[in-house]
């Protein structure tokens, strides 16, 4: 069980002095029992994908909602250049080739975030990079209620807490400025300042963009309060609402931002892990790089340096994969908005999904039913779901609201077909709602929703 060091009583001065040294343990402290079950579960979204391959494997039927993968076939370009690298030894720097470096450097230059190669830091997956940030920050990290499972179990693992903000309404993924200010101040009474906030631009679980508007105020509170943002933006170029302007903190406070992203949705190369950070600019930025890179050195070395030359190839982003990313963004696009479509014919309040392939439905109005049923939490209704009809989604639990919460989230990418031919005509279809396959999966949908009901 990891120590977590002191608790400072008092608000930072800076930045840099937020960022305080790591205390080594005393050699006489004799180590705790260790507690019998976890310290946290197998992530909500893994467990799920699990539980239905175990149910295909049985030969009865699923329904794939619970898995954020892509569910596409690898881009040729990269799997061509993966292969050709394959025979490549050696770790490389912990930071990532220079190559993969200056490739992402030129991917955020382009989407008006000018970086040069040396603020750039490569890991496993944006995952393994956000719990580096977080070691790496060693305080109370601030998130949006909902948010992705992971922010707040990560913090756990690092034993400091996570405080769960609401995010604002109708937008997902950003801290209310309010509410954000208002836990900034009770954790400064209490003892354990906040020193980050984390958003997601677009968001999961809710498939929503902030506004240009909140993101400013939220920066506008972080300076305020000497917070460091934290922005995972893996799904940035899967906006696929062109009425909604992305705006990245960074912009707005480039001092104390640092922004991820990773391969995994928009290359759809999940397996790979391969993800990328870009750090702010100043003090803050060396000081958050340097031990940075003592964290990965220790867990992960360096990312495999074939994943890293098919990468440099992605962020490169040649004709081909520009193309390839536009093809899924349509496709994810289609198919959310039928999914979404298909939940308010059954009656449900579904929030239009303006990025990425989320669907955040709430069955509220039919909480007197349901709890005729003894379905009385989103947690009830999820496995009530896959037990009946092998549908699987996630509670809006597993994303930090309340366990009576009726929202769950469906990830839409699995129901692209079961194949890589089926996947690729799915892909390529000027109507993929209409394939056969993707179809009946949602008149599936509908016919489990109002069989939920009758």
């Amino acid at each position: 069980m990891p120590w977590a060091g002191p608790v400072t009583t008092t608000a930072p001065a800076s930045l840099t002095e937020a960022l305080s040294p790591i205390p080594v343990p005393s050699a006489r402290r004799q180590p705790a029992p260790l507690a019998s079950r976890a310290l946290v579960p197998v992530s909500a979204t893994l467990a799920a994908n699990e539980q239905l391959a175990v149910r295909a494997s049985k030969g009865l039927p699923v329904l794939p909602l619970a898995f954020g993968e892509a569910g596409l076939p690898v881009p040729p370009a990269l799997a061509e250049e993966l292969a050709v690298a394959a025979c490549r030894g050696g770790y490389g720097p912990v930071a990532g080739s220079a190559d993969l470096r200056e490739a992402a450097a030129g991917y955020w230059t382009r989407r008006g975030l000018p970086t040069a190669a040396d603020a750039v830091v490569a890991g496993p997956g944006s995952k393994a990079l956000l719990f580096g940030l977080l070691l790496a920050i060693d305080s109370d990290v601030a998130v949006a209620r909902p948010s992705w499972v992971s922010y707040a179990a990560q913090a756990k693992i690092t034993r400091q807490r996570p405080v769960f903000v609401p995010a604002v309404s109708g937008e997902g993924g950003i801290c209310d400025p309010g509410e954000l200010t208002q836990a900034v101040l009770r954790s400064k009474q209490a003892g354990r300042p906040l020193r980050a906030v984390v958003v997601t631009l677009p968001d999961n679980p809710t498939g929503r963009l902030a506004s240009p508007a909140a993101v400013r105020a939220l920066c506008e509170v972080a300076e305020r309060h000497d917070l460091i943002i934290i922005s995972d933006e893996i799904y940035r170029d899967l906006v696929h609402d062109q009425a909604a302007p992305v705006l990245s903190p960074a912009l707005v406070a480039p001092e104390r931002t640092v922004v991820t992203t990773a391969l995994s949705k928009s290359m759809a190369v999940g397996g790979w892990r391969l993800g990328i950070a870009r750090m702010p600019g100043g003090r803050l930025g060396q000081v958050l790089r340097d031990r940075l890179l003592g964290i990965g050195s220790e867990i992960w070395s360096a990312p495999a340096a074939p994943v890293q030359a098919a990468a440099a190839v992605a962020f490169a982003e040649p004709p081909e994969i520009r193309r390839r990313v536009a093809q899924s963004r349509a496709l994810h696009a289609s198919v959310a908005a039928a999914v979404a479509a298909s939940c308010r014919t059954a009656g449900l309040a579904v929030p239009a999904p303006q990025a990425a392939f989320y669907v955040y439905p709430d069955f509220g109005p039919w909480r007197p039913a349901l709890a005729r049923r003894g379905l009385l939490s989103g947690a009830d209704l999820a496995w009530h779901l896959l037990d009946r009809y092998g549908l699987g989604a996630l509670p809006a639990s597993a994303f930090g609201e309340d366990d009576r919460v009726l929202r769950l989230r469906l990830a839409t990418g699995l129901l692209y077909g079961d194949t890589d031919r089926q996947r690729s005509a799915a892909l390529f279809a000027a109507d993929p709602v209409g394939l056969p396959w993707i179809a009946a999966a949602i008149r599936r949908l509908g016919e489990v929703l109002a069989d939920l009901l009758s």
